[in-house]
């Protein structure tokens, strides 16, 4: 696979390994059910000359095993209609029109607002939300059966100002013995961003407030035997200098991170992957992993992060201390019509 060039965009090639190609035309009708891709030759970044058809087929290339992580949950899509290097924007109802073959996650925010999300089921509905100009996918911690209560427990390793991802690994790896300590498996992504995301599978059963709960706590005890390099300070002018954030916060309710195998606005056009614990140790980067070589990768190892959607799971609920009648808010997925579209 080519090495993605600096200085020759017109260098850039993209290996595929899925059967469905992106064809080299403006606009193209692909997939089953069909779905409409258009400006297909605008150019996402500039610098590396990855174009729109480009994004498209690398997102063709890995999903088999991106799908089975977004299925059956919401998704917020964050909007690059100029490119990696353009202003972005978030979007979470889904545009009307859309394809009627797309399934939605009806979300009630409260006081009135309830919102559609779509949800990506299968191939068409992947092309279909990156055709927007979508870079990376931004789905909800918990299935649309029921969103308030996750199946995951994470924490987004973010260094601030002064603090390197040779922190972020230290941090990692602490925090990841820890975990081991209580007895919780856990899985390491770069997000090919800043950081580290560590995610924890859950039972369902606590409610994103208790899960919110149990990562501020463990982020504090962080914070308290690491003082030097880590913070669990929500507010960025409050964070010592040369620190990393171990983020809770981002465990609450409706917030998203970067999913696995997203692509990121980042100068290399990295990719947020999954990594051992082995890796981490022996100095991994975040741009070791980018739109051109992660799907070499997976075809080596296969999707590191399968047992995170396995039946081995943490029950959270017995670190917990007793639960209290909390209210929830309620869902409906709204499956698709029996007609067809490619709007």
């Amino acid at each position: 696979m080519a090495e993605l060039s600096l200085h020759n965009p017109g260098a850039f090639t993209l290996l595929t390994m899925a059967s469905l190609l992106i064809p080299n035309e403006k606009n193209a009708e692909v997939g089953s059910p069909p779905v409409r891709l258009t400006n297909l030759g605008k150019i996402f970044w500039e610098n590396l000359g990855i174009t729109k058809r480009h994004l498209l087929q690398y997102y063709a290339d890995v999903s088999p095993w991106l799908l089975p992580h977004l299925a059956d949950r919401a998704m917020v899509m964050k909007r690059y209609p100029n490119g990696a290097n353009g202003e972005f924007f978030y979007m979470k109802r889904i545009p009307i029109p859309h394809p009627d073959w797309i399934e939605t996650c009806t979300i009630d925010h409260g006081n009135g607002n309830i919102i559609d999300f779509p949800i990506i089921q299968d191939l068409s509905s992947l092309l279909w939300v990156i055709n927007l100009g979508c870079i990376d996918l931004n789905p909800w911690y918990s299935r649309c059966e029921d969103i308030n209560r996750p199946d995951f427990l994470h924490f987004d390793l973010d260094p601030g100002p002064g603090a390197s991802f040779a922190h972020v690994r230290e941090i990692a790896l602490h925090l990841h013995d820890a975990l081991d300590t209580l007895g919780m498996p856990s899985y390491a992504k770069t997000t090919g961003s800043r950081g580290i995301h560590i995610y924890i599978p859950i039972e369902r059963g606590p409610l994103q407030k208790e899960v919110w709960t149990f990562a501020k706590a463990l982020a504090q005890q962080m914070e308290s035997m690491y003082p030097d390099i880590a913070t669990a300070e929500y507010r960025k002018a409050k964070r010592p200098h040369g620190t990393v954030n171990v983020d809770y916060n981002q465990n609450r309710w409706g917030s998203t991170l970067a999913s696995i195998y997203s692509v990121r606005p980042t100068e290399r056009a990295a990719v947020s992957t999954p990594v051992t614990w082995d890796e981490v140790d022996n100095g991994v980067e975040l741009e070791d992993f980018r739109i051109d070589n992660v799907v070499e990768r997976l075809e080596e190892v296969g999707d590191l992060w399968k047992p995170v959607l396995g039946k081995k799971r943490v029950d959270l609920g017995t670190f917990l201390p007793q639960k209290k009648t909390a209210t929830e808010r309620p869902s409906k997925r709204a499956a698709p019509s029996s007609k067809k579209s490619s709007t």
